[in-house]
């Protein structure tokens, strides 16, 4: 199953056929001190600056959420993604909980590329969130992101999580979405406090991808939360979920790239390590003119 983005300017396809697709994380004012200060204070150079470096870095698709205590998001994050759009290709991902500066924010989108098609992150299966996301989901024709969570908040069972992505896609075909347009995200907890937290998120993948055959992201950093060596464990979750059916995973891609290159050529998606072998050599060069 194929998942379709696009910007003004580029095509980016997701599937498990193809080479893993990864979503910038760092435009998130989420534990940023620094980047909220940026955004309460109106001031998206910061945006643009991180646009840049994470495509740089090897981004595919970028994440734009400014949600800060004591930020007005119906105002900026429209300024955001337009900013994230006339300074880099990539597609976006626009990511917000409120359903207004969504349509902002799409309204900007279709304005700059008509035949564009972004990323929604998210919607889940509170009935509060399906009624407000997904007819925007429908009305611009995007793709939308599915958390694996509810009402009830974030299920331990793999049980459980699997029948909310079974609802969010049995919910977004009434308003006429595909399959194909629905991202779903079984949801990592930190292992620092339940040592269990990332079986159930690999076995919520893996009967993700038997039942449903949709694309799947996922936060993998949240695992580590709370523990030393964060990158270590990262690293190896994200090689799990990759092989288990994640096909976007949101990450801190300039952290995270040799550990995706790597897996991606050891499930056989990289011929002759030719991706694997050219960001390498990127990466000497880059070390070698910096000193």
């Amino acid at each position: 199953m194929e998942t379709v983005l696009k910007s003004a300017k580029q095509t980016v396809v997701i599937s498990p056929e193809r080479p893993t697709v990864l979503i910038g994380e760092r435009i998130n004012p989420t534990g940023k001190k620094r980047l909220a200060a940026e955004l309460v204070a109106g001031n998206l150079e910061v945006v643009r600056r991180e646009a840049l470096e994470q495509v740089d870095a090897g981004a595919d698709v970028l994440d734009v959420n400014v949600g800060a205590a004591g930020v007005d998001e119906l105002d900026l994050l429209p300024r955001a993604v337009r900013l994230v759009m006339e300074t880099v290709d990539a597609p976006v991902c626009i990511d917000s909980a409120n359903a207004k500066a969504l349509r902002a924010a799409l309204d900007v989108h279709k304005m700059l590329a008509p035949e564009g098609k972004p990323l929604i992150n998210s919607v889940n299966g509170e009935e509060d969130r399906l009624e407000a996301v997904l007819p925007l989901v429908a009305e611009y024709k995007t793709a939308v992101i599915g958390l694996t969570m509810d009402d009830a908040g974030i299920p331990t069972s793999s049980d459980k999580r699997l029948a909310i992505a079974h609802k969010i896609v049995e919910r977004a075909a009434a308003f006429g979405i595909e399959p194909c347009d629905i991202v779903i995200d079984c949801l990592a907890l930190t292992v620092g406090a339940d040592a269990q937290a990332a079986l159930a998120t690999l076995d919520t993948i893996r009967r993700v991808r038997a039942e449903l055959g949709v694309n799947m992201a996922l936060g993998a950093s949240n695992v580590s939360f709370g523990l030393p060596c964060r990158e270590v464990i990262n690293w190896a979750f994200l090689s799990m979920v990759i092989q288990s059916g994640v096909t976007c995973p949101i990450v801190d891609v300039a952290k995270v790239r040799p550990a995706v290159l790597a897996t991606d050529l050891l499930l056989g998606r990289d011929e002759y390590a030719m991706r694997y072998i050219s960001d390498h050599r990127k990466r000497a060069k880059a070390a070698a003119a910096s000193g």
